[in-house]
C-alpha cells in the first residue's frame, strides 16, 4: 500500500499537500514529485505487464510473459530484421541473457525466426508471429483503445506523458551510470 507524505515547499503558511508515494523514507523536501512518479512508474508497469500478458493471451497465446510480448512486437516492427544487440537497445534492457531466452522461447512457438547474417543472428516475425500482432492489435483497439476514448483521457496528454516518461527513462539512465561509478 501506498504511504502519504506532506511537502512544505511551495504551499502557503498552514496548507499541506498529499504526495503519494510508496516509500516515505526516500521522499526528498528538493522533489517529493519524484517520489510520486516512481511510485505511479511501479503501478503503471505492473499494469501494463499484467495487460499485455491478458491482451496477448485473448490474442491466442496464452503462456507468454510480458517480455516476450515486448519483444514479438518489436521484432515485427516495420517488419525488418534485428540484431539482438539493437533489440537490447531500442527497448532499454540491459540483460541481455533474459533477452535471448525470450527470442528462444518465441522462435521455439514458431513466432519468431533466426537466421545467422557473418557471425550474426537476426530475427524477424514468421507468418504466424505476424497473424499474432494483429489479433494482438484487435483486441488491444475493443479492449484498451475504447476505455481510453471513453475515459475522456485526451490524446494529447498522453503523447505529453509520454515524453515525460522517455525524458524520465534519461534522468534514470544517468543516475543509474553515476551509481555504477560510486
Amino acid at each position: 500500500m501506498s504511504n502519504e507524505t506532506q511537502t512544505p515547499a511551495g504551499l502557503a503558511s498552514g496548507q499541506k499537500a498529499t504526495k503519494i508515494v510508496s516509500s516515505q523514507h526516500l521522499v526528498s523536501e528538493r522533489s517529493a514529485e519524484l517520489s510520486e512518479l516512481e511510485y505511479a512508474l511501479i503501478m503503471a508497469s505492473n499494469a501494463f505487464n499484467r495487460w499485455m500478458v491478458r491482451c496477448m493471451a485473448a490474442a491466442g497465446a496464452k503462456d507468454m510473459t510480458a517480455i516476450e510480448v515486448s519483444l514479438l512486437h518489436h521484432v515485427n516492427h516495420r517488419e525488418r530484421k534485428k540484431k539482438l544487440a539493437d533489440i537490447c537497445f531500442v527497448l532499454n534492457v540491459e540483460d541481455t541473457h533474459v533477452v535471448t531466452y525470450a527470442l528462444k522461447k518465441l522462435v521455439k512457438a514458431g513466432y519468431v525466426k533466426s537466421e545467422k547474417a557473418g557471425k550474426e543472428l537476426l530475427f524477424s516475425t514468421t507468418p504466424a508471429g505476424q497473424a499474432l500482432c494483429m489479433k494482438y492489435r484487435e483486441v488491444r483497439e475493443r479492449c484498451l483503445i475504447e476505455v481510453q476514448v471513453e475515459s475522456g483521457i485526451p490524446n494529447h496528454a498522453i503523447g505529453e506523458a509520454a515524453q515525460l516518461l522517455r525524458n524520465a527513462s534519461g534522468l534514470y539512465d544517468t543516475a543509474a551510470r553515476a551509481a555504477a561509478s560510486l
